[in-house]
């Protein structure tokens, strides 16, 4: 299966449990206000509008709400995840039961929000890449429990996929080295450990993070197939990109902002990691309005 496809097979098999655990929280069923207030035969249309330029991203997640809450819904998309929406530009529309409507709202528009706001961010990230050979990937710094989604947003704002879990590849961290200095062992000796106690054997890709340019070195000549320079400064990792990396990629992680991302990915690193997008981006600012009843 194919990268991307695995990513999405991924995605789309959380979508239906996410919606659930979300109405249950909203505890729509207790809507106290629309029961008091609105007639169940009351009908109406109204659209999910761009109040904010970005990206869209949780379109299909944000109708799969509505029409959890009331099958009998209609939802119209007028603008797909990864295209560009401009303030005043309408999403969506959603026709038929007002009281469904109001009680999809909030979930839908939570959704819909939060991940465009990532893809948002990505993208901008991405943009000031262009004309470099560097990925940008998000990290495993995600909200608990919407990682598929999250890293799926950022897939759309023209990002990449780092570790989607645990299983995918072996990642030396920091405190796996300073676990296996109290043995006396160092950096070849983890990668060694790493592909004789993985079931992959030899074919098992690894990753290593260092923090200095000695680290790089030694992971580099112990045969790392990625090397991640974690919160090195630009004249450290200078020095590590002019050295042989053999067949192995170099990854820039840590203290990544719009302000030097450029600086950092025209050293010619492979890719740039930036937590900041799943833990740190802002909301697009969507709203939902009636339009007719």
């Amino acid at each position: 299966m194919k990268e991307n496809q695995r990513h999405l097979v991924c995605f789309w098999e959380h979508v239906e449990s996410l919606v659930d655990k979300a109405l249950i929280e909203d505890r729509i069923s207790q809507d106290v206000t629309t029961q008091a207030l609105i007639p169940d035969c009351l009908e109406g249309k109204a659209a999910v509008k761009a109040k904010a330029e970005g990206i869209l991203a949780g379109v299909e997640i944000a109708k799969a709400v509505f029409m959890h809450v009331d099958p009998t819904l209609s939802v119209d998309v007028h603008i797909t995840d990864g295209h560009l929406v401009k303030k005043g530009d309408i999403v969506a529309t959603v026709s038929g039961d007002i009281v469904s409507i109001l009680k999809a709202e909030r979930p839908a528009l939570n959704f819909l929000c939060h991940l465009s706001g990532i893809a948002t961010d990505t993208s901008k990230y991405v943009e000031a890449v262009k004309g470099t050979k560097a990925k940008i990937t998000d990290t495993r710094k995600t909200t608990p429990g919407l990682r598929p989604f999250e890293k799926y947003a950022v897939r759309m704002g023209g990002g990449h996929s780092h570790r989607e879990h645990l299983g995918d590849w072996i990642l030396i961290k920091d405190n796996h080295l300073s676990a296996l200095s109290c043995l006396g062992l160092g950096i070849k000796d983890a990668i060694e450990r790493a592909r004789s106690g993985s079931p992959a054997g030899e074919t098992t890709k690894v990753e290593v993070e260092v923090g200095s340019f000695d680290q790089a070195v030694e992971a580099l000549e112990a045969g790392a197939d990625i090397v991640m320079l974690d919160n090195m400064s630009i004249a450290e990792m200078k020095r590590v990109m002019k050295i042989d990396h053999g067949h192995a990629l170099i990854e820039a992680s840590g203290g990544m902002d719009l302000d030097n991302v450029r600086s950092v990915a025209e050293l010619g690193v492979d890719l740039i990691s930036i937590g900041a997008l799943t833990h740190s981006s802002k909301a697009l600012d969507l709203s939902l309005k009636l339009v007719t009843c």
